[in-house]
């Protein structure tokens, strides 16, 4: 039953508002005054609280604060003395709605029918949310180990917020999932979703890109181009391989996150975006600062809230549950009915995957070809676990301490040269996109 808290200092409208309430199938209480109010809120949060705009030591505006953790009651506010103006803060605050003395019941009626609809409809898909979690489910995110419930954990926690996110992990983990999932349960949802690889970005065009131009600002801007962030004003910008963007572009995309406006290019007047800023990278960032490709102001001012992903050879049975998601969605897609067979499961528990789920959805759609009706072990097209070892195939051995950059750098050139300098074969073995991995090389030669 929701609960209702009635604030007003005239007895006779509080218990008529009380017993209207209780009619709606509201547990409902009185108080007559804010500090009497504020007792109440800190034994228990109400899911709704009516109260009179001016009462006798304070504002029923006060009262939005005083909540505590968790969600927030809704608040209808009553006045006898209403003016515009009092109209307008209380929106502003977030009041769910204004009723003027005398109190219209059936429009009270109607508003506590749709707080009571609203929140039950609220608690059933937590509840669900809850079920989902259980069978390995969280928004776009699939897994049920204990590494991605803790994932689950954080990104519910960021998602009603505005704060900046960092996501870090290991090339193909999925990272642009959990941002998606972010903006999906948070209070912009309903605003765009605007996703940007900054190594896919020409850096040439990427200031363009990400802050717009004018028309005239250069040579070929023959019209007015809204960057990304203009596009993703109201919604969420995920800014992807962050440590790839240009240093002195990062310097006036720190200048929009503490300004919240932008100017572009050619432009003269500053422009407000609200957006909030999902930002990822599959690189040791105390390693990127060290090395000039990130600053280390715009890192403290991205990681308000950082979250980081296993990779998949730490997430246990999560790897089976991936791959039967996987092989359902080609079923559906291709009217099919094919199964793993056991040995197939096993092999598939077996490897490492050093591309993690990217790899993982990869191999599951070449077997899904290779297969009749039945993937068994020999339809897997890597060399996987429990498979015999070729003495013939090249290894390369990393003393324990080597730096990620190091170790990538010399597993990067080790697999080059054995595919024979086949840049797109590299990629997709290592499961970085082929931009990256130009990136990584040029990198390489410029250390040299």
């Amino acid at each position: 039953m929701p609960i209702a808290l009635v604030v007003d200092d005239d007895a006779d409208l509080r218990e008529a508002l009380i017993g209207i309430a209780r009619l709606e199938g509201f547990e409902a209480e009185g108080a007559g005054s804010l500090a009497e109010a504020r007792e109440r809120l800190a034994r228990r949060t109400p899911d709704l609280v009516l109260t009179d705009l001016l009462l006798p030591d304070g504002s029923g505006i006060d009262l939005l604060g005083d909540a505590n953790e968790g969600p927030r009651p809704d608040v209808i506010l009553i006045t006898g003395n209403a003016s515009l103006e009092s109209a307008v803060a209380a929106l502003r605050h977030g009041v769910l709605d204004y009723l003027v003395k005398p109190v219209d019941v059936s429009r009270l009626k109607a508003v506590l029918a749709h707080v009571s609809r609203t929140r039950a409809l609220r608690r059933e898909i937590h509840d669900l949310r809850g079920e989902l979690r259980k069978l390995g489910r969280y928004g776009r995110m699939i897994g049920a180990s204990p590494t991605m419930q803790r994932v689950y954990d954080l990104v519910a926690r960021a998602a009603p917020t505005t704060a900046p996110v960092l996501i870090t992990g290991e090339s193909g983990t999925g990272k642009e999932l959990v941002a998606r999932t972010l903006h999906e349960t948070s209070l912009r949802r309903d605003g765009p979703f605007v996703a940007v690889n900054c190594s896919a970005v020409p850096a040439t065009l990427i200031e363009s890109e990400l802050f717009g131009h004018e028309r005239g600002s250069f040579t070929g801007a023959d019209r007015l181009h809204k960057g990304h962030f203009e596009r993703a004003t109201g919604g969420t910008l995920f800014l992807d391989e962050i440590t790839e963007m240009p240093v002195e572009l990062q310097v006036k995309l720190l200048r929009v996150l503490e300004t919240g406006s932008l100017m572009r290019l050619g432009g003269e007047q500053p422009i407000a975006v609200d957006v909030r800023v999902i930002a990822a990278s599959n690189r040791d960032l105390a390693e990127a600062v060290a090395q000039g490709k990130m600053r280390e102001d715009l890192l403290y001012r991205l990681r308000v809230f950082p979250i980081h992903l296993p990779p998949l050879r730490e997430r246990g049975e999560d790897i089976v549950l991936l791959a039967e998601h996987f092989l359902a969605l080609l079923n559906q897609t291709e009217g099919a009915d094919k199964a793993f067979a056991r040995a197939a499961i096993q092999k598939l528990r077996g490897h490492s995957w050093p591309g993690n789920v990217r790899e993982l959805k990869n191999v599951i759609h070449q077997a899904f070809i290779l297969a009749d009706q039945e993937i068994n072990g020999n339809c897997l097209p890597l060399p996987l676990a429990g498979d015999s070892e070729d003495p013939s195939q090249p290894t390369l051995q990393i003393k324990v301490g080597t730096s990620l950059g190091e170790a990538d750098r010399r597993l990067i050139l080790a697999t080059l040269d054995q595919m024979g300098g086949d840049k797109r074969k590299v990629a997709q073995i290592l499961g970085i996109s082929v931009k990256t991995l130009y990136n990584r090389l040029n990198e390489y030669r410029t250390a040299q």
